[in-house]
């Protein structure tokens, strides 16, 4: 219990230098997410019309993403440097896979039928793709990038590690210096600003599924 209260404590003494770490913390995380999705929805596009590419590409992100967080942190350190370049490249790294195999799984679930009706009518293969296949995809498409985006908010704090700075600055401090407030409050933040944005992402992606008729 004492610990909370000394959590409680550092949060009322030092909450504008919180706020302001927690602010780089998710200003890291919105950049690694636009990364993420320039990147793996068009890929996630091309693999689906590259049936070849698939297996390969899949696989590539798919053991990428097994990496463990600090040994995929030492290897950029090597390539890169220090710094929120490397830091941010781990996030795109890690947040690749949901986005390219949601992308490709669902323009690949788009029925034949639909594609050969919209190409019957006049349609075509740029057309179809922005006019039929990804208006059909979106509600999936979304799905991937909230599970990117939430997964990479939480990898973030392992930025401290590099040099980048995020609310892992706070929890490293806390453990460095044994001050448990400070440690504490850290924690729970994070843990708060990960569930807060589960839910409005998910709050959107309801209001998308519901925009394209998925549920009532």
């Amino acid at each position: 219990m004492e610990d909370f209260v000394n959590a409680w404590a550092y949060f009322l003494n030092r909450w504008e230098y919180l706020l302001e770490t927690l602010l780089d913390h998710f200003v890291l995380v919105v950049w690694a997410t636009l990364i993420v999705i320039l990147i793996g929805v068009p890929l996630g596009i091309l693999i689906s019309r590259a049936k070849k590419m698939q297996e390969i590409v899949l696989g590539t992100v798919g053991v990428l993403y097994t990496i463990p967080i600090l040994a995929l942190l030492g290897i950029l350190i090597t390539i890169m440097g220090i710094g929120t370049r490397s830091a941010l490249l781990a996030l795109v790294i890690y947040g690749l896979l949901p986005v390219v195999r949601n992308t490709c799984v669902g323009i690949n679930q788009v029925p034949e039928k639909t594609k050969e009706a919209a190409l019957g009518m006049g349609a075509n293969n740029l057309q179809l793709l922005m006019r039929v296949e990804i208006p059909l995809t979106f509600p999936v498409i979304f799905a991937g990038i909230r599970t990117a985006m939430v997964m990479t908010f939480s990898l973030a704090t392992y930025a401290v590690f590099i040099g980048a700075g995020g609310m892992g600055r706070v929890i490293m401090q806390g453990i460095r210096t044994y001050n448990t407030g400070m440690l504490l409050a850290g924690i729970i933040l994070v843990v708060i600003a990960t569930v807060s944005l589960d839910r409005l992402i998910g709050y959107v992606d309801h209001r998308v599924k519901k925009r394209f008729s998925l549920v009532e």
